[in-house]
């Protein structure tokens, strides 16, 4: 039973967060040029995003294993999880913004 509880609670956490990214691009595609936000602010902004996300997960955690009371062990899973995807992702796009590095670099002139 609490693995159907946990399985939802995922879901909708999964659910929420797809919303959440499906708003904030109708955003960005409403208004393609935002005063004042450059690539470096957007940049720093994920990851600061990521660097909270993590240090709430180890919160969590760190919560969890002294044993206060209010934490449960399907909060600290997710937020694990959660902390987990978005370093992923912040790598991933790294990744790519090296590989374009490198591909304009050996572009001749």
């Amino acid at each position: 039973m609490s693995q159907g509880i946990e399985f939802n609670r995922l879901m909708l956490d999964m659910r929420a967060m797809q919303m959440d990214a499906m708003s904030q691009s109708k955003t960005v595609a409403a208004v393609p040029q935002m005063a004042g936000n450059s690539f470096s602010e957007m940049l720093g902004s994920a990851i600061n995003k990521v660097n909270d996300t993590q240090q709430a997960s180890s919160q969590l955690s760190t919560a969890f294993e002294i044993g206060k009371s209010g934490v449960d062990l399907t909060d600290v899973m997710i937020a694990k999880e959660k902390a987990g995807v978005s370093f992923q992702a912040l790598t991933q796009v790294r990744n790519k913004l090296v590989q374009a590095y490198q591909d304009i670099s050996q572009m001749p002139v």
